[in-house]
C-alpha cells in the first residue's frame, strides 16, 4: 500500500511532500493541473526511464521517493532473491542528476531499473485511460483468465520447460546441419585418413630410412674403404698397428727419467688401444656389409610413399603428416559421434514435448473451467453499468504449436445487445462501453490477485450519470480488498471516495507550481460542487455536492 509520497524538482512541481491512507481515494483537479505530472513521477518509481527534461531546475537533482506498507503481501522472498534488506515500510526513492544519470534506491541500497520494475509491478498498478485498449490484445486477455485460472506457476513452470525445448531444437538443427557437411566430406576424408594408415609411418622414420638408403646404395665403395683401412692398419711392414707398437716401445724405454716422458707413454698407449678397438670395428664393419637389392628396393618404395603423401597434404615432414593423420581421424569418426548426440537429443527432444504438452493440457483444462466463471462475472458486473443485455462467448482451443503461454487459440467474442452477433471487442464495443468493461475486469481481478495498489486515471471517460455512479460503487467496494486510487473529472466517482486530494497549480513570481493538498469537508463539498456547476457555484450546486457525500 502506498502510504506517501515525496517528489523533488520534477516538472512543475518543485517541491511536495502527502500522506496517503487505505480505501478508496480521489484525486481530482482541473486539465492541466499536474495530476499526469503525479503519475510520471510515480512511473519514475516503478522504475520507467527518466531524462534531463523532467527537471524542474535544471542545475538540481530531482528526487521522488514513496514509502509503501508491504507486510501482507508475502513479498520477502523477492528481496532475498535480490539481496535486498525487507522492511515492512519499503522505501523506494529515485534520484535524476542534472548529468542525466539515474539512480535507484530501495531501502537504501541502490538497485537497477529492471529490479524496481519487478518489484514496481508486485506493489501498484495505473491503469490510465489509454491501457483500455489492452482489453483487444489476446495476450491481456489469457492474463485476466489465467488470473482467474490460478495458473501462474503453471505457466512459470511451461515457460521454463518452453526456453530448454527451443533451446534443444537449436542444437538438433545445429548438430545436423553439422553431420549434413561431415558426410558430404566423409568419402573423402575416409580415404585420405586411410592412406595414412595403410602408410604406417612412424615418427623419426623418414631420417632413419634416408640413411638407410644411403648406405645401401654404396655398398661397395663402403666395403672397399674398409678393407683399404683394414690394410693399411695391418700392413707388415708399414701397417699402422707395427708403427705404433714401435713408437709405443721408444716412449716406454724413456718413460721413468720423468714425469713428462711418463705421461707421454701413457697416452701413446692410450691411442695404440684406441687403434687396435677402431681396426676391430672395421673388421665387423666390413663382415656387415652386404649387398642386398631387396632391401634397397622396400627402403626406396616406403620413402617414395612419404614423399608422395608430403607433397599430397603440402607438408615436409612425417610429423606434419601424423597431426593431419589425428585430425583426419576426429573428422571421420565425429560422424558417429554426431549421430549419437543427434539420436540423444532427440530423446531429450520427445521427453521435454511431453511434459509440455502435459503442462499444456492443464493449463487448457484450467482455463476451459474458469471460462463460464469469468464470463458470468463479468455480466453480472456489467448489468450494473449499463449493459444489461451484454453476452460473452469465450473460448480456447487446444492447438498443435507451443505458444509462449501455452497451446491455447482463443475467442473473446461480445454481443452488447440482445439480437445482435457476436464480434471482437474492438469491433463491437464503444469507448464507453469499453471503460465500464475494464473496470468490470478489474473488479473481477481483484479477488484473485494480490496487488496492493490500484491506480485508475480517469476510466470513467465516456460515461455518466447513473453509470458513473455504479463505476464508483465498484470501485469503493474494490477498495476493502486494495488500496484504490481514482482520478475523475466525475463528481458522482469523486464523492464515493474515503478521501480526497485536489491537484492545483499556484504562481509564485514568475514561476507555476503543480501542489496537491488533502481536502476537508466544507473543500471537498465545494471541489464537487466545481466538478458539477463550473467555477461559479450555485446553492443546488452545492446541495447536490452535499447530497452525493451523503
Amino acid at each position: 500500500m502506498l502510504t506517501s509520497l515525496s517528489i523533488k524538482n520534477y516538472a512543475l512541481i518543485e517541491k511536495l511532500a502527502i500522506d496517503f491512507s487505505n480505501g478508496f481515494s480521489i484525486i481530482t483537479g482541473e486539465t492541466g493541473a499536474g495530476k499526469s505530472i503525479l503519475l510520471g513521477a510515480l512511473g519514475l518509481v516503478l522504475g520507467k526511464r527518466a531524462d534531463l527534461t523532467s527537471l524542474k531546475n535544471k542545475e538540481e537533482k530531482c528526487v521522488i521517493e514513496a514509502h509503501f506498507s508491504i507486510s501482507n503481501y508475502n513479498l520477502n522472498d523477492f528481496f532475498e532473491v535480490n539481496d535486498l534488506d525487507y522492511d515492512d515500510r519499503t522505501i523506494i526513492r529515485r534520484e535524476i542528476l542534472p548529468s542525466g544519470k539515474s539512480r535507484a534506491f530501495i531501502n537504501d541500497s541502490p538497485v537497477n531499473l529492471t529490479i524496481l520494475a519487478e518489484l514496481g509491478e508486485l506493489l501498484l498498478d495505473i491503469h490510465s485511460q489509454y491501457e483500455t485498449r489492452e482489453l483487444t490484445d489476446e495476450l491481456y486477455q489469457f492474463q485476466i483468465i489465467d488470473a482467474i485460472s490460478s495458473n501462474q506457476l503453471l505457466l512459470d513452470d511451461y515457460e521454463r520447460k518452453l526456453k530448454v525445448f527451443k533451446k534443444q531444437k537449436v542444437q538438433l538443427e545445429e548438430k545436423k546441419h553439422f553431420l549434413a557437411n561431415a558426410l558430404k566430406e566423409q568419402d573423402y576424408n575416409s580415404f585420405l585418413y586411410n592412406e595414412l594408415i595403410e602408410a604406417k609411418i612412424i615418427e623419426g622414420e623418414q631420417e632413419e630410412l634416408e640413411a638407410k638408403l644411403e648406405q645401401l646404395s654404396n655398398v661397395e665403395l663402403i666395403k672397399e674403404q674398409l678393407e683399404k683401412g683394414i690394410a693399411l692398419a695391418n700392413s707388415e711392414q708399414f701397417g699402422l698397428l707395427l708403427t705404433v707398437k714401435e713408437f709405443k716401445t721408444a716412449i716406454q724405454k724413456i718413460s721413468s727419467f720423468s714425469k713428462d716422458y711418463a705421461q707421454l707413454f701413457e697416452r701413446v698407449e692410450s691411442l695404440s688401444i684406441e687403434l687396435k678397438d677402431i681396426v676391430n670395428e672395421l673388421n665387423h664393419f666390413t663382415e656387415s656389409v652386404i649387398n642386398d637389392p631387396d632391401q634397397l628396393i622396400l627402403v626406396n618404395q616406403k620413402l617414395q610413399v612419404i614423399y608422395s603423401l608430403q607433397k599430397k597434404h603440402q607438408v615436409n615432414s612425417v610429423e606434419e603428416l601424423l597431426q593431419i593423420q589425428n585430425d583426419l581421424e576426429g573428422k571421420v569418426f565425429s560422424v558417429t559421434s554426431l549421430e549419437n548426440e543427434i539420436t540423444l537429443i532427440q530423446n531429450q527432444l520427445k521427453l521435454t514435448e511431453a511434459e509440455l504438452n502435459d503442462l499444456a493440457k492443464i493449463i487448457h483444462s484450467k482455463r476451459s473451467e474458469s471460462l463460464p466463471v469469468l464470463s458470468n462475472k463479468l455480466v453480472e458486473s456489467l448489468s450494473q453499468l449499463g449493459m444489461p443485455n451484454v453476452q460473452f462467448k469465450i473460448e480456447v482451443h487446444f492447438s498443435d504449436t507451443f505458444y509462449n503461454n501455452g497451446k491455447d487459440r482463443l475467442q473473446f467474442l461480445i454481443a452488447t445487445n440482445k439480437g445482435s452477433d457476436f464480434g471482437v471487442l474492438k469491433k463491437v464495443a464503444s469507448g464507453g462501453e469499453m471503460s465500464r468493461i475494464m473496470l468490470a475486469v478489474k473488479a473481477i481481478l481483484a479477488d484473485y490477485s494480490n496487488l496492493p495498489t490500484l491506480i485508475f486515471d480517469e476510466i470513467d471517460t465516456g460515461v455518466s450519470g447513473e453509470i458513473a455512479n455504479k463505476m464508483g460503487d465498484i470501485m469503493k467496494e474494490m477498495s476493502s480488498k486494495m488500496q484504490i486510487f481514482a482520478i475523475t473529472h466525475l463528481p458522482q466517482i469523486a464523492a464515493k471516495g474515503k478521501l480526497h486530494y485536489k491537484v492545483f497549480k499556484s504562481d509564485e513570481g514568475n514561476q507555476t507550481n503543480s501542489e496537491i493538498k488533502l481536502l476537508s469537508k466544507e473543500d471537498r463539498v465545494i471541489e464537487i460542487a466545481q466538478m458539477l456547476s463550473g467555477t461559479n457555484v450555485s446553492d443546488s450546486a452545492l446541495n447536490h455536492a452535499k447530497a452525493l457525500l451523503n
